[in-house]
């Protein structure tokens, strides 16, 4: 896994490349998501869930961007619907890109990030995907996150 600087410019951007999965097929798909790092007086928004193996892993919430929106609106849709907070963009926070085998498929997956404010509490969680929400501090978090992209960006965070 390599971490390269993002070949259309610009310094906030980062990409992470990981390289085909050993137990990849033939047939490739492209998804395309995007999500918030939620931050509040030095503290992360992280939503726990269920992996494609059923473990259970701390995150940063995302999901997919739907036909007519653009990533800003994915992100900020896809943050309130996972944590129940109406959030403001501050700004891009680069995008990461990289490979996953589900069933038989090799997903190809890119994610563009951006960091968040939290404005208000709307609503609960979403329940069927979420299995919870927790405000942590930036030194908890990098113990609770797993996938090398959440560590990646978790990392910016502490530069900003």
């Amino acid at each position: 896994m390599t971490e390269q600087g993002n070949p259309h410019g610009g310094t906030a951007r980062k990409w992470l490349k990981v390289g085909r999965p050993e137990t990849a097929t033939e047939q490739e798909v492209w998804e395309f998501s995007a999500g918030g790092l939620v931050v509040e007086n030095s503290q992360v928004l992280l939503v726990r869930v269920r992996n494609l193996k059923k473990e259970r892993v701390w995150t940063f919430p995302k999901g997919h961007v739907e036909g007519g929106e653009t990533p800003r609106e994915a992100a900020l849709r896809e943050v309130e619907e996972e944590t129940g907070y109406r959030c403001r963009i501050l700004k891009p926070m680069g995008i990461a890109q990289y490979r996953f085998c589900r069933q038989k498929e090799l997903v190809n997956k890119k994610v563009r990030w951006f960091l968040m404010r939290a404005l208000w509490k709307k609503s609960k969680h979403d329940t069927v995907e979420i299995l919870g929400t927790r405000w942590v501090s930036l030194h908890r978090a990098a113990k609770m996150l797993r996938y090398p992209s959440d560590l990646k960006l978790l990392e910016q965070l502490t530069t900003l």
